[in-house]
């Protein structure tokens, strides 16, 4: 992994059409469930909240995301633009997961993020719920990567 910043564009400010392309290169990073890759979008010293969580830094993000995934089983993810401002953006996201003992979650939350003049994220504020559900009412199937454009968002499933 490169401790650089590297650029990552789209920059800020963003325009509507930028901050919907940010939000959908993180939801497709997530969803490819690689740390070392999702670290790179994030600054050398970013600083999240994440439930009780406070990683700071490309190191602890990484170890964060090995331990979240490796509980969080064929996790599936949507993020929604919800409003952007400047070098801000603020999301809605659902994912789909289960444990190690079979049972299904949904999780809903809200994220606010803001980035730096590179377009990498300097602050992620991240604040989850998590809904028990039977693994019939599951909504997100597609195969485990990246969400097939032509799968509905969360407006479009009423989420």
């Amino acid at each position: 992994m490169t401790m650089t910043n590297e650029p990552r564009p789209p920059f800020p400010p963003f325009t509507r059409e930028t901050a919907i392309q940010k939000v959908r290169m993180a939801e497709d990073a997530w969803n490819n469930r690689d740390p070392d890759r999702v670290a790179l979008a994030y600054t050398v010293d970013s600083q999240w909240r994440n439930r009780t969580e406070f990683p700071i830094g490309r190191v602890q993000i990484i170890a964060f995301l090995k331990q979240k995934w490796a509980k969080e089983l064929e996790y599936r993810l949507i993020k929604e633009l919800w409003a952007f401002d400047g070098n801000r953006i603020a999301v809605r996201f659902a994912y789909e997961w289960h444990n190690d003992n079979g049972e299904w979650f949904r999780s809903y939350g809200n994220e606010n993020w803001e980035f730096d003049e590179n377009g990498l994220m300097s602050c992620r504020y991240a604040s989850i719920n998590d809904l028990a559900i039977k693994e019939i009412h599951r909504q997100f199937h597609w195969p485990l990567g990246r969400r097939p454009d032509e799968h509905p968002g969360l407006s479009e499933m009423g989420l």
